[in-house]
């Protein structure tokens, strides 16, 4: 079979889809190299920065592993910004969603929020409440959030910070994206990622 004779997924044989979770499974298996070709593209993304949002990416990771944080951390640094260019204004939460099947629920959480948490240091210029972030403030994961930004995100900007290459965190990526997906045991407490 080269491909499927429905038009509709109603009418769908179990040997078609069959055939079709073969296809998927094996589309799968080069998501790291999609996600390496994602970040790679942030290098000629949004400008007006000193470093460019691979670099801001590479050095949110870097000082993510210099802190001693963990591997799903780690690479949620490095991610957490990939939906700027598809999802300027909910980007956290396609960096959230792309993670999500395999890594423990708060580092999802984080990442969903970063974005608006890191308004802590911007909103005022902007008029807006710089304290948005407290709504949040009995959550479980508030402080990691906060964390994540104040150590992370917002100072990773800096074009003297010695940052090493997308090579030096592929092997993360590799091991935290061959996990299976949505595994209870990876993934822990799924925390509700409602604003």
């Amino acid at each position: 079979m080269e491909q499927v004779a429905f038009r509709q997924m109603k009418d769908g044989t179990r040997e078609e889809y069959l055939f079709l979770e073969g296809l998927e499974a094996q589309f799968n298996e080069g998501l790291v190299d999609r996600l390496l070709d994602a970040l790679r593209q942030l290098e000629h993304s949004l400008s007006g920065y000193q470093v460019t949002r691979l670099e801001h990416s590479l050095q949110s990771a870097a000082r993510a592993e210099a802190d001693g944080a963990d591997e799903d951390m780690i690479v949620a640094a490095l991610l957490h910004d990939l939906g700027d260019d598809l999802a300027p204004y909910n980007h956290s939460q396609l960096a959230a969603s792309i993670i999500r099947p395999y890594v423990r629920g708060e580092v999802t959480w984080v990442v969903h929020h970063h974005g608006l948490f890191q308004t802590y240091y911007f909103a005022h210029h902007f008029g807006m409440d710089p304290h948005a972030r407290d709504r949040y403030r009995d959550h479980p994961c508030y402080q990691a959030c906060v964390d994540f930004c104040e150590r992370y995100d917002q100072a990773s900007f800096d074009p003297d910070y010695p940052t090493p290459p997308l090579e030096h965190f592929e092997p993360m990526l590799r091991r935290v994206f061959s996990r299976t997906p949505f595994d209870p045991a990876v993934i822990g407490t799924e925390f509700p990622l409602e604003l």
